[in-house]
C-alpha cells in the first residue's frame, strides 16, 4: 500500500519541479516538421528535439491551435508494447486511437507523443514490472518491489511543447487526474477534462481496476470486460490506496 504521506512527497517534488522548468530556458527544439495521413485525417507532425539527451517527442497536430481558443489535447506517453504491438495487457493503443478519432471528428487539437515509456521508468523495467505482475503483483507494487517509482512522469516537456505551438488553454483528454495537475502545474489553463472511455478486455480488466482504485484514475467501476463470454464489471483491487 502507497502512504499517505509518499503520495503527499511526490506532489511537493512534482511542485518544485514543475516551478524549476518555468524557469529554464527551453529543452527541447523543433527538428522536423512533416504531415502524415491517416484514417482519422492527415495530421501535421512536428519533431521535437531534447538538447541534451537527444530524445524525440512528437507532435500530431490538426487544424489551427494557436488561435487562444481551448485546444482539444490527448497527452500521450509511449507505449512501444501497447501502441506498435498491440498488446492487450494496457488500454494505451485503444486511447491513443480514439483520442486520435476524437481529435479527427472535431477537426482541431493536437496529440502529444511523449517518450515517458512505462510511466518514466523505461522499457526493459515496465518488463521487469511485467514479469513481477505475471506472479501476481499489481502495477503498483511491482514497480515499487522494484525501488521504481510509481509514475516518474513530468510535463515540463509538455509544457514547453505547448509553449511553442502557441497554446494556452486546454480541453485535457485523459481518465488521469495527475495529467490535469502536471499540465495546470506549469500556468497551463485546463478548461474541460474529457475521460477516455474504451472497453476493458480480460487480459487488462484488473490493471485498469487498479489504476481506478490504487491510482485515482476516472474510470466507471461498472465498465463491462468479456470473460468466458459473460460481461462482468472491473474488479475490485484489495489494499488499494487512493492517490486521487
Amino acid at each position: 500500500m502507497i502512504s499517505r504521506q509518499r503520495a503527499e512527497r511526490d506532489a511537493s517534488l512534482a511542485g518544485r519541479a514543475s516551478r524549476r522548468w518555468r524557469d529554464v530556458q527551453p529543452v527541447v527544439v523543433r527538428a522536423a516538421q512533416t504531415t502524415i495521413p491517416t484514417v482519422w485525417g492527415t495530421f501535421q507532425v512536428i519533431g521535437y528535439e531534447e538538447k541534451v539527451s537527444h530524445h524525440v517527442h512528437l507532435a500530431l497536430v490538426l487544424g489551427d491551435v494557436a488561435d487562444g481558443q481551448p485546444v482539444l489535447l490527448r497527452p500521450h506517453s509511449e507505449c512501444l508494447t501497447g501502441d506498435v504491438f498491440g498488446s492487450q495487457r494496457c488500454d494505451c493503443q485503444a486511447q491513443l486511437h480514439l483520442a486520435m478519432r476524437t481529435v479527427g471528428e472535431e477537426g482541431r487539437g493536437v496529440i502529444l507523443y511523449l517518450r515517458q515509456e512505462g510511466r518514466g521508468v523505461g522499457l526493459i523495467n515496465k518488463l521487469r514490472a511485467y514479469a513481477l505482475q505475471d506472479q501476481g503483483l499489481d502495477t503498483v507494487d511491482a514497480n515499487l518491489h522494484l525501488g521504481l517509482p510509481v509514475d516518474q512522469r513530468d510535463y515540463g516537456i509538455a509544457y514547453q511543447i505547448l509553449a511553442d505551438l502557441g497554446i494556452n488553454k486546454l480541453r485535457v483528454l485523459s481518465n488521469n487526474p495527475r495529467k490535469y495537475d502536471g499540465l495546470t502545474a506549469y500556468g497551463v489553463e485546463v478548461t474541460e477534462h474529457i475521460p477516455l472511455v474504451t472497453k476493458p478486455t480480460v487480459h487488462n480488466a484488473r490493471y485498469l481496476s487498479t489504476k481506478r482504485e490504487r491510482l485515482g484514475h476516472l474510470l466507471d467501476p461498472m465498465t463491462r470486460a468479456p470473460s468466458d463470454g459473460v460481461d462482468g464489471a472491473l474488479p475490485p483491487v484489495a489494499g488499494g490506496a487512493d492517490l486521487g
